[in-house]
């Protein structure tokens, strides 16, 4: 325990963050160790677990409180206190008890209730999250889109409803544990003997012994089925960003809630369409013509296509904004725009009357009609002469 990492330092921020700060912190550290995000490297997936850990402490207020005060020892049932002076004077505690134990003790007197239920809450675990990758299409993502998706996850079984236990049998309390799911472990270290507080081996944790297993789920109460979850992807949300949908994880143990689904968005390429924030970002080729002279021309847009009036003389690169033509904002009002640049095309596979037509229009053409030429030329014809 004593080389646990600081649960403040894993999420990277101070011990007084807010909670939109915790919740910000989580989710730029799970994305960066997320396993599916990082497949070639080892590390990751400890560096993840560790993330959630930090969270699941930090983002419960209760927790929290109690890690600021004792540390891990503090949220860890399985931290034995070593030797020390006694509370004898707080109803008996002594130095066998654990750090949790302490916790507890305090719990009482500053809030009056214990944070342990005993037995009615033995081995009650909520259902672990799944994660999974879902492609989008562009214009979904811009727009917002349902999917129906199909995943495997843990529900109760049908045959013994859950139990574990054989139909017609049922659990029976388990012995080493009475029926807690706790029991007290002792070990000899270094600074003497050790007492702590940890899962029941035996039932693991449930308070409960099944006798005869059910045969479908080999008395595990859980079986693997195959679900069909809708899935609302919001209008804006982007590449890379994490959409969660609460209570469509694995189911929990003991009447435990569910976990959540976790959905890892994947955009994919457009072929018209680049994505800037909330704005897009599209290429527009025009001919030399229609940049000299002038034009109205037709552009995409995600909406559909639009007129824009491309200005006599208008030079290559010139990107025109299209105010509220952008993707929507995720989950608030208003649009971003759409950037359209302009991209002039010289003409190719020139046939002899075509190439006659150019040069005469060049040779009819004058420095007027090419202020920037003229001016690098004399700016050129300036650096020469020194």
């Amino acid at each position: 325990m004593q080389n646990k990492k600081d649960y403040y330092d894993i999420l990277g921020i101070q011990k007084g963050a807010t909670e939109d700060e915790i919740k910000k912190a989580f989710r730029s550290q799970a994305k960066k160790y997320h396993p599916d995000l990082n497949p070639d490297n080892p590390d990751a997936e400890a560096k993840f677990k560790e993330v959630n850990e930090a969270n699941e402490v930090l983002s419960d207020q209760t927790k929290r409180r109690k890690y600021d005060a004792y540390g891990h020892a503090g949220v860890d049932p399985s931290y034995g206190a070593g030797g020390g002076g006694g509370f004898n004077g707080f109803g008996g505690f002594n130095t066998g008890a654990s750090f949790h134990d302490l916790s507890d003790i305090f719990d009482n007197l500053f809030h009056g209730t214990s944070s342990r239920s005993g037995a009615a809450n033995a081995g009650v675990q909520r259902g672990a999250d799944i994660t999974i990758k879902l492609e989008v299409e562009f214009m979904e993502a811009c727009k917002g889109v349902t999917r129906e998706i199909e995943i495997e996850r843990q529900e109760s079984c049908d045959t013994c409803k859950g139990s574990g236990a054989k139909p017609g049998t049922t659990p029976t309390a388990c012995s080493d544990c009475s029926g807690t799911g706790k029991v007290r472990y002792q070990q000899r270290t270094i600074f003497g003997m050790s007492q702590t507080i940890g899962a029941c081996r035996r039932c693991s944790g449930t308070g409960k012994v099944v006798e005869s297993p059910c045969a479908t789920c080999s008395g595990k109460g859980r079986v693997i089925k195959r679900s069909k979850v809708p899935v609302n992807v919001p209008a804006g949300i982007d590449n890379g960003q994490i959409l969660s949908i609460r209570g469509e994880g694995h189911i929990g143990v003991g009447g435990g809630g569910r976990g959540d689904l976790n959905a890892h968005i994947i955009i994919k390429r457009d072929l018209v369409f680049k994505r800037e924030g909330f704005d897009v970002f599209c290429e527009v080729p025009i001919t030399y013509s229609q940049a000299a002279l002038g034009a109205e021309i037709e552009v995409p847009t995600i909406d559909g296509p639009v007129k824009l009036t491309v200005p006599e003389g208008t030079q290559p690169d010139t990107v025109f904004r299209l105010k509220g033509r952008g993707v929507q904002l995720l989950r608030r009002e208003g649009r971003g725009d759409e950037k359209v640049k302009i991209v002039i095309e010289v003409p190719r596979n020139l046939n002899r009357e075509q190439r006659e037509l150019l040069i005469k229009l060049d040779e009819a053409l004058t420095g007027k009609n090419f202020p920037k030429r003229d001016s690098f030329f004399e700016k050129f014809k300036r650096w020469t002469s020194g």
